[in-house]
């Protein structure tokens, strides 16, 4: 019996990098046409490999989408969750924007993925709770930092985080869109800005 192929790509078997070939194809496709606009052999072409390999790894379109959706919900988790809130709020706060902007600028495709418009109809039971898991942490944060009176507290800490979110997304869409092109100060500015909005407002 033969020993599996191996890649030179960091030692994986040849099957491991047809499959994350396959996701990264994916990836590239629905963030570019949408999932609905996306076809399994146009997927296929551009992973190079054949349409029959994907459904070795991947029994259907839902369960590919669903494959790329957990893999970018939990490089985003990841940056969420280093919340360092032993830090003074406002380093805390840049170091996720950082983490943030990190992951935009290296996952340019990942970060245009999650933030189609709606993932409901395609999301299966793992997709979903993964969701689910994600945004109680840092509302925690927040909440924290309105008990000591550091943040605004007419706001909710889910629906100050839904701001701070928006504020973050939508910047960045305009620059993929092709309305402005962000510099280090540009983003800098932003983000204080964007602390700035927290801050403010009665403090009942």
């Amino acid at each position: 019996m033969g020993m599996p192929k191996i890649s030179a790509v960091h030692g994986k078997r040849e099957p491991e990098v047809k499959q994350q070939a396959v996701l990264d194809a994916a990836l590239d496709i629905f963030a570019e046409s949408g999932v609905f606009g996306a076809s399994m052999p146009a997927i296929a072409k551009r992973a190079k490999v054949g349409t029959g390999t994907i459904y070795r790894y991947f029994p259907s379109k839902e369960a590919l989408v669903n494959a790329v959706y957990l893999r970018e919900k939990l490089m985003l988790r990841q940056i969420l969750e280093a919340v360092q809130a032993h830090l003074a709020p406002k380093v805390a706060f840049d170091g996720i924007w950082k983490r943030l902007v990190d992951y935009v600028r290296r996952r340019p495709q990942g970060f245009r993925f999650l933030e189609m418009q709606d993932h409901l109809p395609y999301l299966d039971a793992d997709s979903r709770a993964l969701e689910a898991e994600i945004l109680p942490g840092v509302a925690g944060f927040f909440a924290g930092l309105q008990h000591e009176g550091v943040v605004r507290r007419d706001l909710r800490p889910d629906v100050l985080l839904a701001l701070i979110w928006g504020a973050f997304v939508n910047l960045f869409k305009a620059e993929r869109g092709g309305y402005l092109r962000l510099t280090d100060s540009d983003i800098a500015a932003a983000r204080d800005a964007t602390w700035g909005m927290c801050l403010r407002g009665e403090q009942p």
